[in-house]
This record gives C-alpha cells, sequence and structure tokens, in this order.
C-alpha cells in the first residue's frame, strides 16, 4: 500500500505547526519564570531587609528609626579589628552603630555566629552599649529541636533576654556558662548544648568588643586605605 502525498504533506504541517506552537509556549514559559524570578528575588530581598529591620530595632528602645539603622551599616572590610575570628561571621558582612537623636552612640550590632549549635551553626545579632553592656541579643537563624532548642527564639520564650544588661563584668568572666556548668545563665528544659553554645558566643562578642572598642565605636580610624 503507498502512502497518500496529501496525507504526508498534511501530517508533516501538523508536525511542523505543533513544533512551532511548543517553541512558542517554551519561549513565553520561560520568560514569565525569568520574569518570576527577578520579581521574585526582589520581594524575598525586600522581606529579608524588613526582617532585619525588625530584629535590629527589637534590640533597642523606641525611637530609633529602620532605616537611619540599615544606612549604618559597615562591613568588617573597611575596618582593621584584632581577633575577628571569635564572631565566627565572612568579613563581607556588616555590622550597625545605633544612634539617638542626639547623634549619640547607642549600642553597636554585631552579627555573630554560634558555630556549636546542637544540629548547625547558630546566627545572632549582638547589640552592645559603648560601655560594654548587651542591650540585647536575637537569634537571627537556627536549626535547634522544635519545643526545645528552639526556646531561643525571642518569638518562643523570654530565655534570650536573661542576657540584657550583662556585661563582662556582670557576671564575672569565669560566670559566662550555663549553670549546668557552673555558670551564671539558665538554659533550656532538656537542652542543654544549644544554650550553651549562644552564651560562648555573645562571651565571645563581649571580648571582641572589648577589643575592639575604640574602632568599632570609631574614635580611632583604622578604616583601610586612611
Amino acid at each position: 500500500m503507498t502512502d497518500n502525498p496529501e496525507t504526508s504533506l498534511t501530517l508533516a504541517a501538523a508536525i511542523r505547526k505543533s513544533a512551532i506552537g511548543l517553541a512558542i509556549f517554551a519561549l513565553f514559559t520561560a520568560g514569565i519564570i525569568s520574569v518570576t524570578q527577578v520579581l521574585t528575588k526582589e520581594t524575598i530581598a525586600d522581606n529579608e531587609k524588613a526582617f532585619e529591620a525588625r530584629l535590629l530595632l527589637s534590640l533597642l528602645p523606641e525611637g530609633f528609626e529602620a532605616e537611619t539603622l540599615l544606612n549604618s551599616a559597615r562591613s568588617f572590610q573597611s575596618v582593621t579589628l584584632a581577633e575577628f575570628e571569635r564572631l565566627h561571621v565572612g568579613q563581607q558582612e556588616t555590622f550597625y552603630t545605633a544612634k539617638d537623636d542626639e547623634g549619640e552612640i547607642a549600642a553597636i550590632i554585631l552579627p555573630v555566629v554560634a558555630p556549636e549549635g546542637y544540629t548547625e551553626a547558630i546566627r545572632l545579632i549582638v547589640g552592645i552599649s559603648p560601655s560594654g553592656e548587651l542591650v540585647g541579643v536575637r537569634v537571627t537563624k537556627h536549626k535547634e529541636t522544635p519545643g526545645l532548642g528552639d526556646q531561643v527564639e525571642i518569638a518562643k520564650s523570654d530565655w534570650i533576654r536573661q542576657f540584657d544588661g550583662k556585661s563582662r563584668q556582670q557576671p564575672a568572666p569565669e560566670q559566662w556558662f550555663v549553670r549546668k556548668d557552673g555558670g551564671a545563665f539558665d538554659q533550656l528544659t532538656g537542652a542543654t548544648i544549644t544554650p550553651r553554645a549562644i552564651v560562648k558566643a555573645i562571651d565571645n562578642s563581649l571580648r571582641f568588643f572589648e577589643l575592639n572598642k575604640e574602632v568599632l565605636l570609631g574614635n580611632t580610624s583604622h578604616e583601610e586605605g586612611s
């Protein structure tokens, strides 16, 4: 049996038309995905910035503005700092300077990582006043056990507030441990590893601040290129 030429031509045209349609659909879909990714990326960045601002402001008394605080960001690359490794963060990360209405520094806010969390490293921000007292501490990222280690979140419990007002002198340096280890700080019921890691990270941030106080507060000029 021989093929009908008209049928073959019709079938080829249909296949061609279908292929063109699929190609157009693929290009259209790719375009939609690209646009969506761009818009989503911008939305995610905006949401992350808003979240960051809320956390930073939550460390401070009322009256501080998010935009002003975010604009105060300086990278660690821009200054020369001693024992930077205590923070366990990258040189490209930023710290913030919170100033009151009179332009006086109320706090330096440092990003800090506690590398010895129960499941993985725990990220924090630590606010320290010019006198070396803790203005506040917040956990910004973790994967600790729900119902146990996650109580370090301010939204889950007030455990993290026990550090407010503390310093390297109060309690004494030898007391910067959880009670189970003979220190001054409460651990969490059923969880010791997470609190232990956070106490150590906060202690490291206070030590780091003491070593670099003049630079962080802008009282000396150690900026690169100066």
